[in-house]
């Protein structure tokens, strides 16, 4: 179905392999449609509760196809507006979790990509690089909302203005990388059982999860407050709260719906 990216369902769980490995799995056009494609068919599809975004051969993503780019003759502003920054906001408003395996580097938009998503593991020889400095531009696609409430202004600012490539290890220091394992075959096993994992919780309550932090950034605590009131009411109006209660009451495992 499509070019540069592989998909393949799971169970509930939804791979989405960049694959254009040949180049790091750098951005083009034809990529940037299918992924944004590829989520909004997710986001319509029931069965999903979790998908999983890495990258195939050495790299995760590499950032942007400078060549690419300039045979477009595209403008940054419309590339941003038409392609990524859609790309970024169906990532983060998709009422599943999102996790990154990242097998490689992580650079540029790559790293952007990957701090969008919810829940990052990485191999030990994995890296992240906010590399658009060394090219004379700023962070984009994200990464300057997401970068500072990671690791604080002041490490953000390093890491944007140095293009400082920090390691696997360095990355879960900074709370960029949730957990790292020591090789591509445990990332592989470790990240598949995360994500059965994922997917088994309450689904809905997870989407409501998702949209209650990303609010937190921008509110004050009573704005919070009531955004947690009217999300407990709607959580707690689902199958899943009702079995909860139940697989607790009768002392068995609940075996939630995601609604």
């Amino acid at each position: 179905m499509y070019n540069t990216i592989l998909i393949e369902k799971k169970e509930s769980v939804l791979y989405i392999t960049l694959n254009r490995p040949e180049v790091f799995n750098a951005f083009n056009e034809e990529m940037l449609n299918e992924l944004n494609d590829a989520f909004e068919k997710a986001a319509d599809d029931k069965d999903i509760r979790c998908i999983v975004l890495t990258g195939a051969g050495k790299a995760f993503c590499s950032g942007q196809d400078l060549k690419d780019f300039n045979e477009k003759k595209s403008t940054f502003k419309e590339v941003l507006d038409n392609k990524y920054n859609p790309l970024i906001k169906k990532i983060t408003e998709i009422n599943v979790p999102v996790i990154c395996s990242v097998n490689g580097v992580a650079a540029g938009a790559g790293m952007s990509l990957a701090l969008a998503c919810d829940y990052r593991i990485g191999a030990e020889n994995s890296s992240m690089t906010e590399v658009f400095i060394n090219v004379g531009l700023v962070p984009d696609s994200g990464s300057g909302f997401f970068l500072p409430r990671i690791t604080g202004y002041a490490k953000a600012f390093e890491l944007c203005v140095t293009g400082e490539k920090i390691t696997a290890a360095e990355a879960l220091k900074l709370g960029l990388m949730n957990k790292v394992v020591s090789n591509i075959a445990l990332l592989k096993k470790y990240t598949e059982i995360t994500a059965k994992q994922f997917a088994s919780r309450p689904t809905f309550a997870i989407g409501l999860i998702k949209q209650l932090l990303r609010k937190s950034f921008e509110s004050d605590l009573q704005s919070i407050l009531e955004t947690e009131s009217e999300f407990q009411q709607r959580a707690g109006d689902t199958y899943d709260f009702k079995e909860g209660i139940n697989s607790f009451l009768e002392k068995r495992k609940a075996d939630f719906k995601g609604n």
